[in-house]
């Protein structure tokens, strides 16, 4: 088992500086040319390694806030406080790690008492979170050029490979990155308990079939499979078997 975990780890691709590519709109690695403090955070000029666009990437440190958690496992509960960025989204249903343990988001309050489902952190007055053997992988979904965030739930020891097809949401995908917290990978297998979030793409649509022999051609246009006709004729199965005896 050790020699297989060792396998996938060297099998994997990591990506240094990777971030979407405002050019190529490809998750690629970046080398950075140039950096200067501004602020509390840094400018750094970049270039993709996938298509040599250079660009300017602004990064500032979010504000961090401590917020009290009420974490139960079966009859036991315990209140702690851990410390998020002011801009970070919880979701009721989230997983996370805490003590060598996984939790389940169950409760969230907002300043004023009130239930809510989703806020950032900076937001949130309490937070309750029941034991969970189950983990919830975030996803952003890419369908062209537009992406949206999704989840999926699995077990924390469920194998996931960049670059392979996925089903999820009654669709099929393909697995185009994993971010496991060190960077992104477009290679190797991981882990769902070491994977801080997956990019799953549509899939490039299937060539049509198109008739090779200038009889299949005509007959293909005649049923508007090659463009637009705007009266295509369908042949009839009897008319077909009729034709086919015929030339017997």
């Amino acid at each position: 088992m050790d020699e297989e975990v060792d396998l996938l780890e060297e099998e994997e691709e990591v990506l240094h500086n990777a971030m979407v590519c405002p050019s190529c709109a490809e998750f690629e690695g970046h080398d950075i040319l140039a950096s200067k403090p501004k602020g509390n955070g840094h400018d750094h000029r970049v270039r993709c390694q996938g298509c040599s666009h250079v660009y300017t990437v602004h990064l500032r440190p979010p504000r961090a806030v401590e917020i009290p958690f009420m974490l139960t496992d079966g009859p036991d509960s315990q209140m702690v406080s851990l410390e998020l960025d002011a801009d970070e989204v919880l979701d009721l249903d989230d997983v996370f790690e805490d003590g060598g343990m996984l939790w389940r988001v169950t409760h969230l309050e907002d300043p004023n008492g009130h239930s809510i489902t989703s806020g950032e952190a900076e937001r949130i007055r309490r937070v309750v979170a029941l034991r969970e053997d189950l983990i919830r992988v975030r996803l952003t979904l890419t369908i062209g050029e537009r992406s949206k965030p999704d989840h999926m739930v699995c077990a924390p020891d469920t194998n996931f490979s960049a670059g392979t097809m996925i089903e999820h949401g009654g669709r099929t995908w393909i697995l185009r990155a994993i971010h496991t917290g060190r960077g992104r990978t477009l290679r190797g297998t991981v882990q769902a308990n070491r994977i801080v979030r997956m990019y799953l793409h549509q899939p490039p649509a299937p060539e049509p079939t198109r008739p090779m022999s200038g009889r299949e051609r005509r007959q293909a246009w005649k049923e508007g499979r090659l463009g637009f006709n705007p009266n295509p004729t369908v042949p009839k199965p009897n008319e077909e078997q009729g034709k086919r005896r015929g030339r017997r």
